[in-house]
């Protein structure tokens, strides 16, 4: 005995699983051996892939689907102007299914909303299911807690290294060492800590400068990990134990008769938010020059 649902026969003794543009939501979740198919994964029902169905639904999918961007509500967006990379159409479940499918994950059938969630964003890990909402109510737009992570990144003030030595005033000598550190602040060194908030999710991001790359202007370069350490006189004609350098030629044959110098600076942020977490990275730079001469020897 057959049935017909927006124009299509449906025989309920058969497994009929979700596909689209037309939907039937089943009356337990339909499980192939990698969870539940979608369009164009239509087990073989004789060849006993499927449990057995005690009831089909006819779901229609047309108004109640997302606009242009794939969100329900159509032009609605996500918060704080967030806009994630994954992209969902949410279908409206009608009419609803029984309470005691496993789809209503215990919530009230008469106190809410059912709708299907299906995602893409590119080929990585979709959170296709079911979503319960109050009744009336779009469901939340997804956000993806890496995008909201680098807006987070954004709203800080991140900036190349604040040197302290070497000066630009300052005159140096070829053969003697040279004491490289900066100063640590928020903005400059780290710690560093923001927030973003979207589609009910916050994710808070600290970055913190994990390396400095000196460029001496010589063909030199050279990586500190870490701020370096300031030089005393007591420490005499000695080499710093973190970050420094010893120039061999003077810089009178250069442009401007001083050495360009560039210190980059590498920001490690890690995140965690959404139930994610990870790591991001910002660079920035700060230029100087340096004049480098020879000891004069009077007679």
């Amino acid at each position: 005995m057959g049935d017909r649902v927006d124009g299509h026969d449906i025989n309920r003794s058969r497994s009929v699983l979700l596909t689209r543009p037309y939907a039937l939501l089943t009356g337990v979740i339909l499980l192939a051996s990698a969870g539940v198919a979608h369009a164009g994964d239509d087990p073989d029902v004789d060849a006993g892939k499927c449990q057995v169905i005690k009831f089909c639904v006819g779901v229609g999918v047309g108004d109640e689907t997302g606009g242009s961007d794939g969100q329900a509500g159509g032009s609605q967006g996500s918060s704080n102007s967030a806009e994630s990379k994954v992209r969902c159409k949410y279908t409206k479940i009608e009419p609803k299914p029984p309470a005691h499918h496993p789809a209503w994950k215990g919530a009230d059938p008469k106190q809410n909303d059912l709708y299907f969630m299906s995602c893409s964003d590119k080929g990585q890990n979709n959170p296709d299911g079911f979503v319960v909402v109050p009744p009336g109510q779009p469901p939340a737009p997804q956000v993806d807690p890496q995008e909201l992570a680098q807006q987070a990144v954004d709203s800080m003030t991140l900036l190349g290294p604040d040197i302290t030595s070497p000066r630009a005033d300052g005159k140096y000598t070829v053969g003697v060492p040279m004491w490289m550190w900066v100063n640590q602040s928020a903005t400059t060194f780290g710690p560093n800590t923001a927030s973003a908030s979207a589609g009910g999710i916050t994710v808070t991001a600290t970055a913190k400068v994990s390396k400095i790359v000196w460029t001496m202007g010589d063909g030199a370069s050279v990586t500190c990990n870490g701020p370096g350490t300031p030089y005393k006189s007591s420490q005499g004609m000695a080499e710093s134990p973190t970050c420094g350098h010893v120039y061999s030629t003077t810089s009178a044959g250069a442009q401007s008769g001083k050495f360009p110098v560039t210190a980059t600076s590498t920001w490690t942020i890690n995140w965690q938010g959404g139930g994610q977490a990870g790591h991001l990275t910002e660079v920035r730079q700060t230029n100087m020059q340096v004049a480098v001469g020879e000891v004069q020897v009077v007679r």
